[in-house]
């Protein structure tokens, strides 16, 4: 019993070490590169491994490195092995590691300096600037009523007066709804998408009316948009590329920034959060359908399989929604591509 026993836990270890895959070396990999500004912690993974979100398997925080998680421009990174197995780790520290202030809202992180996980220009906005809130939040949520003089549009510099409660708090975005998102195969209804307008610095409260003056603003103000709390929180882009926990199965919803074709560095909105076990750092790869032909023999209508046609990887984890980087497309992808784990 007791070697059966050992047999089906050897077996069962095997079939998650399968399931879950091992990080394998890449054909002509180097034994050593040289960061460079620029490079993304996707790039370099994408040097040494086959499957570069399996880099947290090979990776090897060297003791002797200050800071050993994070990597810089002029860091020399190598391949040693430890115990007889492969693994990457910083080598050499180069001259341009530090912490830096972001701005006066921002807390302090090694985000200028360290090289991010994926290109930080494509992602910004969505880091600072927009948010998911849940519908009644928002209508709850205290709105411009006008500027001064009666003006309804209004910009940085300008005084504006809104209507409702401030929550305590001196500092607060000025957002408009943007999108909604539904399930598209449940209906449900997974978060309202609350873009940044303008950040405002509370000056009076009379009774239910504020006083407030715009310190910066992206777009004019209009009367009826909304007062949230400043979204204070860390601008982190040292998330490291993984595989999920646990399997997800969904779908990109929604694709940003205006464009109609989604190719590598689009950022798309996938039907999945928190809830469901993604966190920011995984990877998935997109499935494109397979799209359906008829038998010629019996005359039924046949289902292809699904086709791997890219990877993303979240950078934005809500609890129902995610947003994503596209960071390899093989083929055109479009809204309703499958998301599952690489």
């Amino acid at each position: 019993m007791r070697k059966l026993l050992f047999a089906l836990c050897a077996l069962f270890m095997l079939q998650i070490q399968f399931a879950w895959g091992q990080a394998e070396l890449r054909s002509g990999h180097p034994d050593r590169y040289t960061v460079v500004k620029g490079d993304t912690l996707w790039d370099i993974s994408s040097r040494f491994l086959q499957s570069p979100w399996l880099w947290p398997e090979i990776w090897h925080a060297n003791p002797q490195i200050d800071n050993p998680h994070l990597i810089y421009p002029g860091d020399v990174i190598g391949l040693v092995y430890i115990g007889g197995q492969p693994r990457i780790t910083t080598l050499k520290r180069g001259q341009n590691s530090g912490v830096v202030k972001l701005s006066p809202q921002a807390r302090i992180t090694p985000i200028s300096s360290a090289i991010p996980a994926i290109p930080m220009d494509a992602i910004a906005g969505f880091l600072t600037e927009t948010r998911i809130v849940e519908k009644s939040d928002l209508d709850a949520a205290p709105y411009v009523l006008s500027g001064r003089e009666h003006h309804l549009v209004t910009g940085a510099g300008d005084v504006i007066y809104a209507r409702g409660e401030s929550a305590g708090v001196n500092s607060m975005g000025i957002y408009r709804q943007h999108e909604s998102y539904v399930d598209p195969d449940t209906n449900e209804f997974l978060g309202l998408e609350a873009k940044s307008i303008a950040q405002a610095k509370l000056k009076e409260i009379k009774g239910e009316i504020l006083t407030l003056a715009i310190q910066r603003s992206n777009e004019e103000v209009l009367q009826g948009d909304r007062l949230l709390p400043t979204d204070d929180r860390e601008i982190n882009s040292i998330f490291h590329p993984s595989a999920p926990d646990a399997e997800i199965n969904g779908k990109m919803i929604a694709v940003h920034n205006g464009v109609s074709q989604i190719g590598q560095y689009a950022v798309v909105t996938v039907n999945k959060g928190l809830r469901d076990g993604l966190r920011e750092g995984n990877v998935l790869a997109i499935y494109k359908n397979g799209g359906q032909v008829k038998d010629p023999i019996t005359k039924e209508i046949i289902a292809l399989p699904s086709e791997r046609a890219g990877l993303l990887m979240v950078f934005r984890a809500y609890d129902k929604v995610s947003y994503a980087l596209i960071l390899k497309a093989l083929r055109p992808l479009a809204i309703l591509d499958e998301v599952r784990n690489p």
